[in-house]
């Protein structure tokens, strides 16, 4: 696994795999939500990062389907996909925190705490 940070788009394409599998169009709509509208990626460079992502075993195909006389495919999280992104979102956790920090920034946490 490496230590360099995930770019943007990856980061939010893991992220829209963590809660549950989906297809390419429902990833396209995932990411523009998680990302509050800033990221819209196109079709090209969602599928590019995809076969990426299979090809470093970060997500598998969990079904295939023809739909409307196109295949459709379904993708999930690998167990290594979603260490590499708990990994990620702790590094960014850490930043954040320390930035907040350094702000003089405090940020409600569970339980009512802040930090």
């Amino acid at each position: 696994m490496t230590d360099q940070p995930l770019r943007e788009p990856t980061l939010l394409i893991l992220t829209a795999l963590a809660d549950a599998p989906r297809h390419g169009y429902g990833l396209m709509q995932e990411v523009e939500k998680i990302s509050q509208g800033r990221v819209r990626p196109r079709a090209g460079t969602l599928y590019g990062a995809l076969d990426r992502l299979l090809k470093e075993e970060l997500v598998r195909i969990e079904k295939e389907e023809v739909v409307d006389s196109r295949m459709r495919r379904t993708y999930a999280l690998t167990e290594k996909g979603t260490q590499r992104l708990a990994t990620e979102a702790a590094r960014l956790r850490c930043t954040a925190d320390e930035a907040a920090r350094r702000l003089g920034m405090t940020f409600p946490q569970p339980g009512g705490a802040t930090s």
